[in-house]
């Protein structure tokens, strides 16, 4: 071969490796000759190589992992934040405002009320006002204003939880009354029946903010499953109570007595009118009431009132979570439970029970036919839409894996007895064992929210214990060689003694032995030994 020829492919074959090696270089990548100003600016650099006894330096190349965004379930939050946030949450929505309302309606006195910051001429004026915009029959007397200053004076706290409260639901109930031509200010009336609870539950069993009764929760279109309470239900329970107090004044033709009406059905209100001798205006029938119904409207007219003058006495609301116009609804289309809507949308489950009140277990059920909502903060709807499929699969694969059947009410024989820790709160119990706050403070009787280290607290969980169980472990059974003796097989009515008296020579303890067996439980069937 031609020497030259030879030449010229081998540097060809040179060059182009040497071109080869220098584009697989990382381009970032800068190679230099450190000084002792290069140290100090700040930058990171590694040892390259060594050339000619000179060590020269790269920059290090910094490559920050990517997060894996579907493995993250549970974002850390500030624990102290997150503990004043569930106290706050529960000490809004709690059922102690409730409680005092409900105890305060059947125990007016009408005592005279000393309360000098309203004079009984202000207030006879601010009443002769407050009656010209409404149809109610707001009359000064004397029973109302020891009312109002009682509530002035001893419930202020409360009232100013109610406010704040109100915000969210007003808006609700205004358009379900004006829908129904039914004055605005019958609003105030669910907060005389349920302090806007809308879990609240009488002693009788009327239940939600508008306090219906089982029966006539049906009548109305309420439906109560084992999983659903509509009459917890702020939008349906407020549709019903608008359609039966339309009833109600068409029938008495007059807002105080519908109103009676409503808590003391229809019947109690006409027998008072016989009574009195054919009195048809509330005050004149109102010492033939029921009790609880002879305060309920100086309750009404008293809360109707102070949320009217609320500025002039000097309330300072607080300012609620969310406002109803700030949430919005979403049709499910697969069962699936608050807490795990919780965690996908990163809600706090105490905003998502406020939400969903009437779902008792909080789980939403999906049947057909039914028409089920999950009610969200507005800021949260887009991210569950947008993700809708991944969502309901993600809640089907843990449906899966569930080992036991979705939450049942418990019964007496699954209470725990749980000892207050350090740190501990009625919140953080109540999502450990899966209930509420209000259930634990009635199952233990307590009129506050305060724990004390080392108090004992009894529960009835909802969710199962995962706590680790103690393993027993059981002895080997005895393999019993039955081949070449005689066997017996056991009948009802038998027992050990019956069966040792039929082989001559034979005892109890011969059997059990034989048969490695060490009570005198004997099953139907089965086979012993009976012979050595």
């Amino acid at each position: 071969m031609n020497p030259k020829l030879i030449f010229l492919t081998f540097g060809f074959l040179c060059c182009s490796l040497i071109c080869f090696a220098q584009d697989t270089i990382p381009k970032t990548t800068k190679i230099k000759r450190l000084t002792k100003t290069d140290l100090i600016d700040g930058e990171t650099y590694v040892v390259d190589t060594i050339i000619d006894n000179t060590t020269y330096f790269r920059k290090e190349l910094k490559i920050d992992p990517v997060l894996d965004s579907i493995s993250i379930k549970n974002l850390a939050d500030h624990q102290r934040a997150a503990e004043i946030d569930a106290k706050w949450l529960e000490e809004l929505y709690s059922n102690t405002l409730f409680d005092t309302i409900y105890q305060s309606v059947s125990e007016l006195t009408y005592e005279p009320v000393e309360y000098p910051e309203l004079s009984t001429d202000t207030l006879k004026a601010r009443l002769e006002r407050l009656n010209a915009k409404t149809p109610f029959n707001i009359e000064y007397n004397p029973s109302l204003e020891s009312v109002i200053k009682s509530y002035l004076k001893r419930r202020r706290n409360s009232m100013a939880r109610l406010m704040s409260l109100s915000h969210y639901y007003f808006p609700l109930f205004e358009e379900s009354l004006d829908n129904y031509d039914i004055p605005l200010e019958v609003k105030y009336l669910a907060i005389v029946e349920s302090a806007l609870k809308p879990r609240a539950r009488s002693r009788v069993g009327a239940t939600g903010l508008w306090q219906f009764m089982f029966g006539t929760g049906k009548e109305y279109g309420l439906n109560v499953s084992s999983y659903v309470d509509e009459r917890s239900d702020p939008i349906k329970s407020t549709v019903a109570a608008s359609q039966y107090l339309a009833r109600l004044y068409n029938i008495f033709g007059d807002w105080d007595l519908a109103l009676a009406a409503y808590n003391s059905g229809p019947g109690n209100v006409t027998k008072a009118i016989r009574r009195s001798g054919g009195y048809e205006n509330y005050w004149n029938i109102r010492p033939y009431l029921p009790r609880e119904t002879a305060g309920y409207l100086p309750a009404f007219l008293a809360t109707m009132y102070i949320f009217e003058y609320a500025e002039e006495h000097g309330f300072e609301l607080e300012k609620p979570e969310f406002r109803y116009v700030e949430t919005d609804t979403i049709h499910v289309k697969k069962m699936i439970s608050l807490d795990q809507v919780s965690e996908l949308v990163d809600v706090p489950i105490e905003q998502l029970q406020f939400l969903n009140p009437s779902y008792k277990l909080d789980i939403i059920p999906f049947i057909e036919g039914e028409n089920y909502t999950l009610r969200l903060p507005r800021e949260v709807v887009g991210k569950f839409v947008s993700n809708e499929a991944q969502i309901y699969a993600h809640v089907e694969e843990e449906l899966n894996k569930r080992e036991k059947p979705l939450p049942q009410f418990f019964d007496s024989n699954s209470k725990v007895r749980y000892r207050v820790r350090s740190g501990d709160f009625l919140g953080k119990i109540a999502r450990k064992y899966g209930v509420r706050v209000s259930q634990i403070k009635q199952w233990n009787g307590l009129r506050s929210n305060n724990l004390k280290i080392g108090q004992r607290l009894t529960i009835y969980p909802r969710k199962p214990d995962t706590s680790p169980q103690k393993v027993v472990l059981q002895p080997p059974k005895k393999i019993i060689n039955s081949e070449g003796k005689s066997t017996y097989n056991v009948q009802e009515g038998d027992s050990l003694w019956s069966i040792s008296k039929k082989f001559p020579g034979v005892s109890v303890e011969n059997i059990k032995d034989w048969n490695g067996i060490s009570s005198n439980t004997l099953k139907i069937g089965m086979t012993l030994v009976v012979s050595e």
